[in-house]
Formats: C-alpha cells, sequence, structure tokens
C-alpha cells in the first residue's frame, strides 16, 4: 500500500486507531502499518525518514539557540509491529505448519481466523488442531502445543498451497474493530499492542504542530519495528537520535474484571495511562515516574502506577543506548494482549494523549 491509499485523507483517534489495527503488521512486516503512519504525518513533521531496519522518525524541530549550540532531544517511541505467525513448513495436504512471532499462548490459538501471506498478497486461514473425536481423553484436558497445530487457507494439496504462500510468508490474525459497552466505551480489535501508541504519537506530533508552540528542545517521534521480537528497531533508532530523555507509549495487560487478586492487578481501564516504575527490562528513574504523575496530577489527567512486574518494551532497549537514557513508559491498560480481540478503554486514549502533550511541552532537562 503507498502513501497514496485512502489513507492519505487524515484521519484522527479512534478512527486512526481502527485504520492502524486493522492493517497487517507482524513483526517484520511493518511496511503497510509504516505507510499509514507516514501519510498521516508528513505534512506536519518538519523532518521524516525510514532507517535501514524500517522505522519511521519524524522530528519537530525545537527553535535554534543564538549560540548555535545542540538542543536537548526528548523522544517518544511506539512500536508498529504485533504479534503473529511465521510459516515454517507446508504438508503434502496443503495445510501450514507455523510458529509464533512474539509471545502467544497455544491455547488462544485453535479455531482463529488469520491472514497469512505477506505485505501485497494474503490469504484468509483458520488455525487447526487434532480433531476432537481422535484426541485421547487425557488429550482433552490440555492446551494444544503449537507444534501440533496447523493453519488450513483452503488448498487442496501443497502444490495449490504454494500458490499462495512460502516458507517465511507470515501471518497475523483477522479480527474486527468494534466498539462496545456503553456509548461505545470499549474498543475490541487486534494489534492495540501497539498501534494504540503509534496513533496517539500521530495525533500527537499534529497537535504540537498546529498549535504554532515553539519548543526550546528538538522532539522525535519513532515508530519501531520488531519490538515483539527482541527490541531491535527501538535499539538502532535511539542509538541514531542519541536522545536526552525518552517516552516509550505501549499497551500492557491487565486483569482487571476477572477477580484478580491486588497485587496482580497491574492496573484498571478507564483510569488512565499505567506508569511504569519497574518492569522485567528497565528500572525507570524516580524523577522520571514522579514527573509524570504529577504533571497529570496538576493538569487534572487521570493517571496511575503499574502495580504488577511484568513484560517489557522498547524502553529495555532504548534506556541502555550509548550513555544511557532517562525513561518512561506510560501504557493503556488493556484486556486480553497478544490475542485476537485486545480491548481498550476509549477514555484512556484521552488522557495519555493529554499527558503526552503535556510532557511535550513541560519536560526538564536537569541533569
Amino acid at each position: 500500500m503507498s502513501e497514496t491509499s485512502a489513507y492519505s485523507s487524515e484521519l484522527y483517534g479512534i478512527d486512526l486507531l481502527r485504520a492502524l489495527c486493522l492493517e497487517f503488521g507482524p513483526s517484520g512486516c511493518e511496511d503497510n502499518v509504516a505507510s499509514i503512519i507516514k501519510a498521516q504525518i508528513s505534512p506536519y513533521a518538519d523532518e521524516i525518514w525510514c532507517d535501514k531496519i524500517g522505522n519511521v522518525i519524524a522530528l519537530l524541530r525545537g527553535e535554534r539557540r543564538k549560540d548555535d549550540s545542540t538542543p536537548k532531544r526528548l523522544l517518544f517511541s511506539a512500536h508498529m509491529d504485533e504479534v503473529g505467525f511465521m510459516i515454517r513448513d507446508i504438508e503434502s495436504d496443503g495445510t501450514l505448519r507455523f510458529t509464533t512471532v512474539g509471545g502467544i499462548l497455544p491455547s488462544v490459538l485453535p479455531g482463529r481466523r488469520v491472514t497469512v501471506g505477506d505485505a501485497d498478497n494474503r490469504v484468509p486461514g483458520v488455525i487447526g488442531s487434532k480433531a476432537i473425536h481422535l484426541q485421547k481423553s487425557e488429550e482433552r484436558d490440555k492446551p494444544g502445543e503449537i507444534r501440533d497445530m496447523y493453519i488450513d487457507i483452503g488448498a487442496k494439496d501443497k502444490e495449490e498451497a504454494e500458490k499462495y504462500v512460502r516458507r517465511g510468508s507470515f501471518g497475523t490474525f483477522e479480527s474486527e474493530f468494534i466498539r462496545f459497552g456503553k456509548d461505545g466505551r470499549f474498543i475490541k480489535s487486534k494489534a492495540i499492542d501497539d498501534r494504540f501508541g503509534c496513533a496517539i504519537q500521530c495525533d500527537l506530533l499534529r497537535m504540537l504542530k498546529k498549535s504554532g508552540e515553539r519548543f526550546a528542545h528538538d522532539i522525535y517521534f519513532a515508530f519501531t519495528v520488531r519490538e515483539e521480537t527482541g527490541l531491535s528497531g527501538a535499539r538502532v533508532g535511539a542509538y541514531a537520535i542519541n536522545p536526552d530523555r525518552a517516552v516509550v507509549l505501549e499497551a500492557t495487560a491487565v486483569a482487571d474484571n476477572t477477580g484478580a487478586p491486588i497485587e496482580k492487578l497491574v492496573a484498571k481501564q478507564g483510569e488512565g495511562p499505567a506508569i511504569s516504575i519497574l518492569d522485567n527490562t528497565t528500572i525507570y528513574p524516580r524523577e522520571m515516574i514522579d514527573f509524570a504523575m504529577k504533571l497529570a496530577e496538576a493538569h487534572g489527567i487521570k493517571a496511575q502506577y503499574k502495580k504488577y512486574v511484568s513484560g517489557g518494551n522498547d524502553a529495555g532497549a532504548i534506556h541502555k543506548v550509548r550513555a544511557g537514557v532517562k525513561t518512561v513508559t506510560i501504557s493503556a491498560p488493556t484486556r486480553y494482549i497478544h490475542t485476537a480481540s485486545n480491548v481498550l478503554c476509549a477514555d484512556d486514549y484521552d488522557s495519555t494523549l493529554a499527558l503526552t502533550a503535556a510532557i511535550a511541552r513541560e519536560i526538564t532537562f536537569d541533569e
């Protein structure tokens, strides 16, 4: 898809999120998502480019000082890729053996609709597993293993299947984008992790540019690749940008509607973005955590602490580049993450956009 596609018209908020979520973009196949993003932000960014690994990087240039010194650099970062699948073999009967790309539990896979192929040519399919009448009683009580599953694309044999896919082809969940609950407050889709962050960054960049404000610092926006498979995009992008401060925008798993014990609640939907203190890849500087939370309080923006140590994100790579980067992660509480049906509260989108705008305007760079 090119930048002259239907997405060249400006989309904002949930409409933009819808376009991004529905696009095909597993790790390693982010080009279509990148095209939407570039179409949305190109009229507003002072500079925009793609690096060799596939990251999209945009810059809002701050005011230059009379002494011609280099302005401080603030980086916002969100990843474009989603979890998915890679075809590892094609059976003689035309079914596809696969492995997961990113962390997907086998229990959520049987019977799921998927899309398989590449950026330009894809076919629908369904994930199958051993038929129930062929399973032994002990097998029925256990979740299946991915090695025993396959993707059925309706091909009669290997020769027909190879007309559409090949070893190394990728796949994603096929999932509708719907709003539900009172006043459509909740959103269900695949890939909210992390098209949420990408949409926020697009809206934020345009908001700041349209405001006509001038900043004493440069503001970079990195839309990164391959977060789900090892943070390589963030590592490359942050090294090139060399930021002084970084804000990572993410989606974080929550279990706020399942009666989870308080120590594993993580965060609650509708209470604003969750600010991380510690996760499996990063210990966040207290000054960055406090800055974000106090800013939210000062502006009347809902925000909360992430209450459970879990997961990791691009901050794990960004905070370690060069001489180190003071980083904070701000996440949307998201139910059923890494499945075909992520669920987001629309209120948290608005709160996150408001908080990131305040950070962009009021960030300090005291050492």
